[in-house]
């Protein structure tokens, strides 16, 4: 006779299918080595930050031409005698920034530059080694998760094209009548580690959450509020390039007073330059003027992305809004700062570093509204 079984108790069938792994199928084809990608993601990120300071110090202190030659390969190798020095000073003789205003410098004076710029390409070496190590160990491991490829693979693409522009940047400050670089290539520059730093961002908060969190995340997006985001996030990074442009030309020390700018609330001498539209390129008191302006349309445009993004459903993505603004307030206070003190090397440092932390948390909120995190029925 059967044995009588509870109506709750399981019934095992013969040759039953086994049950599958917990997280579900999608994470188990999706899986991969997502811990240890983001682990990679956050020591790359880390070293295009240092890579971003170690680039301003480098403009600061006047090292950027310093090395006249791109050998990608054998300009590791640094100068390892006197006549190679030598034969390093003379090439930096022949450009006008050594002719025009360091025509004073004795070789020992050339090695502090050149110090600078050597490490600011080293460092730039080795963070495509460590990108190259990681992509191809993960890739050789078959540890990289489906659909992932692709997006790792970018990281590295980028990474080449920043050391091509890098060049093309130095190259403009070599010849003709400039003592420094095109402040237009300087921000191109810049803006590319941003958008480097802007999809790593992106990635690990990606990675940072299981594939089936992710797609049924998608689905409760808040679209409006994320084209807000969106909106927000291109807007602080036009800041970011107009900010290039200032420190290409030293332009955050040509007027060191707020509100008003040589007694008025415009300088006098916006349009001196001819044709017009260089002044927005090497006129420093109209490029310091334009900085203040978008940095005063970006305050009223966070004003707007808090006041929305607080009425969000859900409490991180408040939070993460709040932070952002919160940020934004405190890049601008800074950036009054620099201003008023006439831009010392060790507060602009502090003024970009902000910067990275306001782009990266204005990302931040946008990825709370593409992808809410979930929540209990109370909120929390």
């Amino acid at each position: 006779m059967a044995e009588k079984r509870s109506i709750f108790q399981e019934v095992e069938t013969p040759g039953a299918a086994p049950v599958a792994p917990r997280g579900g199928m999608i994470d188990a084809g999706r899986r991969g080595a997502r811990r240890g990608i983001r682990l990679w993601l956050m020591v790359l990120f880390a070293l295009v930050v240092v890579m971003i300071a170690v680039g301003g110090l480098t403009r600061l202190t006047d090292s950027g031409l310093s090395i006249t030659e791109w050998r990608p390969l054998t300009g590791a190798i640094p100068p390892l005698n006197v006549a190679d020095w030598q034969a390093e000073f003379k090439l930096y003789q022949a450009i006008p920034e050594f002719q025009a205003q360091n025509s004073w410098m004795s070789l020992e004076d050339f090695k502090a530059i050149y110090w600078w710029e050597w490490g600011h390409r080293q460092l730039g070496r080795f963070i495509g080694l460590v990108w190259a190590v990681g992509f191809f160990g993960f890739l050789a491991a078959r540890q990289i998760p489906a659909g992932w490829t692709g997006r790792l693979l970018l990281l590295g693409a980028l990474g080449g094209a920043q050391g091509a522009i890098g060049w093309w940047m130095v190259y403009s400050g070599l010849g003709g009548d400039r003592t420094d670089v095109a402040s237009y290539r300087l921000a191109t520059h810049l803006g590319l580690a941003f958008v480097i730093l802007g999809f790593i961002t992106w990635y690990f908060l990606l990675l940072s959450r299981p594939e089936r969190e992710v797609m049924q995340a998608r689905r409760t997006r808040e679209a409006r509020l994320f084209g807000l985001g969106t909106g927000w996030m291109h807007f602080a990074f036009v800041q970011i390039l107009i900010g290039a442009l200032v420190a290409g030309i030293d332009a955050g020390r040509s007027y060191t007073e707020w509100p008003l700018m040589g007694g008025a609330l415009w300088p006098q001498q916006m349009m001196v330059i001819e044709p017009w539209w260089r002044n927005f390129f090497e006129n420093p008191g109209t490029v310091q003027f334009v900085h203040r302006m978008v940095g005063y349309a970006l305050l009223a445009f966070s004003i707007l992305a808090v006041m929305r993004g607080r009425r969000s459903a859900y409490v991180a993505t408040r939070r993460a809004f709040t932070l952002a603004f919160v940020a934004v307030l405190a890049q601008i206070v800074l950036g009054i700062i620099t201003v008023v003190l006439g831009a010392p090397w060790q507060v602009a440092i502090a003024h970009q570093f902000l910067a990275v932390i306001v782009w990266v948390l204005i990302i931040r909120a946008r990825f709370h509204t593409g992808y809410p995190a979930a929540q209990s029925i109370r909120g929390k």
